[in-house]
């Protein structure tokens, strides 16, 4: 008796369940329409204006491009020399002043010289008495009255009294201190009434209308043909490049630091820069002024090269490209882009090809 009330509970639990669960099934189904009904429309496809993909662009176009061999030099002046004197003499005259342009064989310094015009005034005297003789003595030795070795030995005579003249006039011109070229005159170290000995220092005379950049590079560039290459250089205090050409090579490396020394050329007409700047050098090995060049971060490398993506019709393409020089910033493109293409720069992970693109930084 148990067991069959056992079993009939188990059974009863079982149906409740059962009903516990089908019946919010049956009233909660849809009613059936016994009309025909149609088919259901398909999802729309989602508009294309909702996956375009904002990025930013560069335009590629044409610019000048340099690259090279780095190096540090300074800049020296084309002429400089220490004016000093070849006598000994009191400083009569001082025709100069500090820091002023000076000009080929200006008088800049004056050595008294009294004693050397003394002595070339009786020098002259005597040479021309001797030369009225010599006439006299010539005429006598046509008509056999004196010997010919009388007459030689006053040839001689006058021959050695010309040579001291000359010698005298040697003299006083090096008591007259000239500028050997043009360019501007340093500080003075003599005054007026100073006495100075052979060798005494004047002043420094520098040529800066032309400046000489002095540089050295490795030796495993000794290949490259330097002498007329362009040269581009930096100095301290301006914004700017300078050019100048390489126009002299040291034929031999210096064998402590194996470098090449070389020298460039800098017209310094404008007189921008000074003697004894140092310089930030670029030997130029590879220039062009018509180079396409883009950002580096638009360059997408893979397995078969690199490529960008371009915007054409405002959609993405991938654009499989030839790279050359690159610099910090930009990269030189050698094939696969044209003047005027549309390059992207950011947004490059969004990219898939084809898909719509709107430029932000472009209006």
């Amino acid at each position: 008796m148990r067991k069959r009330n056992r079993i009939l509970l188990a059974a009863g639990i079982t149906a409740v369940i059962l009903l516990a669960f089908f019946i919010p099934r049956w009233f909660n189904r849809p009613a059936i329409n016994t009309e025909t009904t149609a088919p259901a429309k398909p999802l729309a496809a989602p508009s294309p204006a909702n996956n375009v993909v904002p990025v930013n662009v560069y335009i590629a176009e044409p610019s000048y491009i340099s690259s090279g061999i780095h190096a540090t030099g300074s800049l020296a002046p084309s002429e400089e020399v220490e004016l000093t004197t070849e006598v000994a003499g009191k400083v009569t005259n001082i025709f100069f002043s500090e820091g002023s342009a000076v000009k080929k064989d200006d008088l800049l310094i004056k050595i008294n010289d009294e004693d050397l015009q003394a002595q070339l005034v009786r020098a002259e005297f005597q040479e021309k008495l001797l030369s009225e003789k010599l006439e006299r003595q010539k005429i006598l030795l046509t008509k056999e009255a004196i010997s010919r070795e009388a007459y030689d030995q006053l040839e001689t005579d006058h021959n050695m009294i010309v040579a001291d003249i000359r010698l005298l006039k040697v003299r006083i011109d090096k008591t007259e201190i000239r500028a050997p070229f043009d360019g501007i005159i340093g500080f003075r170290y003599v005054s007026e009434g100073s006495y100075m000995q052979p060798g005494s220092k004047i002043a420094r005379l520098v040529d800066k209308s032309s400046l000489i950049v002095e540089f050295s590079i490795s030796e495993k560039h000794i290949a490259t043909p330097f002498l007329s290459k362009n040269v581009v250089f930096r100095t301290e205090g301006f914004m700017q490049d300078f050019r100048a050409q390489v126009y002299a090579v040291e034929p031999r490396l210096n064998e402590r630091t194996r470098t090449i020394s070389l020298r460039a050329r800098y017209d310094n007409s404008r007189g921008l820069l000074l003697p004894g700047m140092s310089a930030a050098v670029t030997v130029i090995t590879n220039e062009s002024a018509h180079a396409l060049q883009v950002p580096s971060e638009a360059i997408v490398p893979d397995i078969s090269g690199v490529s960008v993506w371009t915007v054409r019709n405002g959609r993405a393409v991938v654009t499989p490209i030839e790279t050359g020089d690159r610099s910090e910033q930009m990269v030189e493109v050698l094939s696969g882009l044209a003047a005027g293409d549309t390059v992207v720069v950011s947004g490059l992970m969004q990219l898939r090809p084809n898909v719509p693109v709107a430029t932000t930084n472009i209006e």
